[in-house]
């Protein structure tokens, strides 16, 4: 994938996944579901690099992660069959040494999303688009995330998401994404989260 100037999708390989896994922890902090997993802000902080870690790494191997060239954002693509893509090597061993006695909400997290996740249709997952905190509001997702659809496009291929936020939601409806059913509630009274859905639109 070329990509070469300021803030163009390029393909990350296994060295990147150490700085990859440490955008997404930032980019990602002070999200609501992020506070809904760990309350606590420092332990949040000490706890999320080596927890994104498991799926950058993952991703890498089994999907495609598109970067810039700076690796100031990452996004996380899985491809998907019959519903969510089979789980990380080792990943409720590494899941329970990472997060400790938070094992238990990210469990949760982890099955709220895949009860919704859709079945029976081949598809592409955007597991994880995050840009660091400085390079946000630059178009540096937007990017990235247009350069991937227009593959998905010249396949045919649709793509699902599960939006953190209503800023995020309202971003994607922008690139063909539509609300795939009624937003997730994280603990039945947490925050909520947006599951997205969009067609092949042919051309992108």
């Amino acid at each position: 994938m070329t990509g070469p100037e300021r803030g163009g999708p390029v393909t990350a390989g296994p060295a990147d996944a150490g700085a990859l896994s440490g955008v997404v922890a930032a980019a990602f902090h002070d999200l609501e579901p992020s506070r809904w997993l760990i309350a606590d802000p420092a332990v949040r902080r000490e706890i999320f690099p080596g927890y994104f870690a498991i799926f950058v790494e993952h991703v890498l191997a089994a999907g495609v992660v598109h970067t810039t060239p700076d690796r100031a954002a990452a996004a996380l693509w899985l491809p998907a069959g019959d519903g969510t893509a089979a789980p990380p090597d080792g990943y409720d061993t590494r899941l329970a040494a990472v997060t400790g006695p938070y094992l238990s909400r990210f469990q949760a997290f982890d099955e709220a999303l895949d009860q919704r996740h859709p079945g029976g249709v081949p598809h592409h997952h955007l597991a994880m688009m995050a840009v660091r905190p400085d390079r946000q509001g630059q178009g540096t997702g937007t990017a990235l995330l247009r350069a991937y659809l227009r593959g998905l496009d010249q396949a045919g291929m649709p793509s699902y998401l599960e939006a953190a936020s209503l800023r995020t939601r309202a971003i994607y409806l922008k690139h063909g994404y539509a609300d795939h059913g009624p937003p997730i509630r994280l603990g039945g009274d947490g925050p909520s989260m947006y599951p997205m859905w969009r067609e092949s639109a042919g051309t992108y």
